[in-house]
């Protein structure tokens, strides 16, 4: 018998022996129960997710960063993206959000019923490495490509050596179509031959990380340099190259 049946039964038979106020009660007890389950599972998801800080979209200060479509991050908070298995790429230099941003979606997506882990790009490569040196790199691919949404932050930050990038090529492949990434990176699409060494895996990478994907892309000072310049330690004209 199915759990909203047996609770009409019960409401029922309450109803009948005029216990109306039990009937309610039974109702508070079962959202609260029904509350903390989902409590648990979103908290047990934020642990497993292994998030390197807390933060939340709601804490963005997106006046700060007027050119971050608020709009499409409020749509992308949604999990829908993940749901049709599409990417997000998060462009723009040192210091302006993109990891805070790539946080606050990580954690929307858990709180909306997916499996997510955050990984920084390094930390991923050095995984993938280690693991077929032990001959164990089938497991670890598996491992990258189990979660509903594998976030990969500061992409392009060191350039890959060659077996990186194509050990990489084969983690994007293998979640093509089937699972969600979220990359934050400071290098724009042109630039990814560099990152990758070779223009031709640079362009099969980005087909299909392209393919199906949201583009946010910041541009504007880091907040350590709107600091700064708040302070009076820098001059209105800083220049462009200089976002640490």
């Amino acid at each position: 018998m199915s759990h909203d049946l047996v609770h009409a039964r019960v409401r029922e038979h309450l109803g009948r022996l005029r216990l109306g106020h039990l009937a309610e009660r039974l109702d508070a007890l079962l959202r609260e129960e029904i509350g903390a389950k989902q409590k648990k599972r979103v908290s047990m998801g934020i642990t497993i997710a292994h998030f390197p800080a807390v933060k939340t979209l709601e804490d963005f200060d997106f006046k700060a960063q007027p050119s971050v479509d608020s709009k499409l991050v409020r749509e992308l908070a949604t999990g829908r993206f993940i749901a049709q298995a599409e990417n997000v790429l998060l462009f723009g230099p040192p210091g302006v959000g993109k990891t805070h941003l790539a946080i606050g979606l990580g954690r929307a997506a858990v709180e909306a019923g997916h499996s997510v882990l955050f990984t920084s790009a390094t930390a991923l490569l050095a995984a993938l490495a280690k693991a077929e040196s032990e001959g164990a790199l089938k497991d670890k691919l598996n491992y990258f490509a189990k979660p509903k949404l594998l976030i990969i932050d500061e992409l392009g930050y060191l350039p890959f050596e060659k077996r990186s990038a194509h050990l990489f090529f084969q983690l994007v492949a293998r979640r093509y179509e089937k699972g969600s990434l979220l990359i934050t990176t400071n290098q724009l699409v042109g630039q990814w031959g560099g990152v990758f060494g070779d223009d031709v895996l640079a362009a099969a990478i980005l087909d299909r990380l392209l393919h199906h994907s949201h583009t946010v892309l910041i541009q504007g000072d880091s907040y350590r340099l709107r600091q700064k310049r708040k302070a009076g330690l820098l001059g209105r004209s800083a220049p462009p190259g200089n976002h640490g």
